[in-house]
């Protein structure tokens, strides 16, 4: 049975992705799309926004229109996102989260709603990056302890928050898995003279320049070889059918926080 969808800040890049996916996925109905109240985009037509050409849908800022969703997908902002995590609290409706750039008490805070509504939190919707995820794992148990762990990522100029949420969830599975603190062994750039490399520790690059979509790679080195696992995406389109999968799968589960490992099986 196909799950009934809204497009929460359905105006943005990623929300016109998100629309055409919605429009065209088969597991999915679209029945809205939300914009700011002060936006230039009210009561216009969700394909019309999203260049698929009219579907007689228009966009709202009265979230009150969309109670025939039965998942929302909210890619907007975290004020905004606090804002649509209360609304779906309120109306016990379940909400996919694309947002990235939360401090650690505010996930505390998303997963208070968790006890209430079913809620993935996904700083990539990409199946390939949470793909990619596994595959970190795998080479952290298998070589983590013996080389230098080092993470790049490249995006758009637009992008906000850096480093990404995606290679901030590299390095949380990496650390994880060598039972290491994040915020204890993470490196954020360098610059002069600076101290022989400390070997626990995980380096962090980070580029914005032009239309880049995104681009991940975790190395880890050794004198005489390293591994690279790299992830490259070539249009939003990939986080939007990730998240058409993930408000499929959510539509099927009782309260609780969830992310990609658990939409795509992935957990041991």
């Amino acid at each position: 049975m196909n799950v009934n969808v809204a497009i929460l800040g359905s105006s943005g890049r990623m929300g016109r992705n998100l629309i055409q996916a919605a429009n065209e996925h088969p597991s999915t109905n679209l029945i809205g799309g939300s914009v700011r109240p002060s936006s230039s985009f009210q009561n216009v037509d969700l394909g019309e926004l999203a260049g698929i050409g009219k579907i007689h849908i228009n966009t709202t800022s009265e979230l009150s229109t969309l109670l025939a969703a039965d998942v929302f997908i909210d890619f907007t902002s975290i004020e905004s996102t606090f804002e649509h995590l209360a609304w779906c609290q309120q109306n016990n409706k379940a909400i996919v989260i694309g947002t990235t750039g939360f401090t650690e008490e505010q996930v505390a805070q998303i997963k208070s709603y968790a006890q209430h509504i079913p809620v993935i939190l996904a700083p990539n919707t990409s199946v390939g990056v949470n793909v990619l995820f596994k595959l970190l794992e795998m080479a952290a148990k298998a070589v983590g302890d013996f080389t230098d762990i080092e993470i790049f990522e490249a995006h758009h100029r637009f992008k906000k928050d850096a480093p990404s949420g995606t290679a901030m969830k590299m390095g949380q599975v990496i650390a994880e898995t060598l039972g290491r603190d994040l915020n204890e062994v993470a490196v954020y750039g360098r610059e002069g003279v600076t101290e022989e490399r400390k070997s626990d520790t995980i380096g962090f690059a980070t580029v914005r320049a032009g239309d880049i979509v995104g681009e991940h790679t975790a190395f880890f080195a050794d004198l005489g070889e390293r591994i690279e696992i790299t992830h490259k995406a070539t249009t939003r389109m990939t986080f939007a059918l990730g998240a058409m999968r993930a408000a499929s799968w959510l539509s099927t589960v009782k309260p609780g926080f969830y992310d990609m490992q658990d939409v795509l099986g992935l957990k041991d």
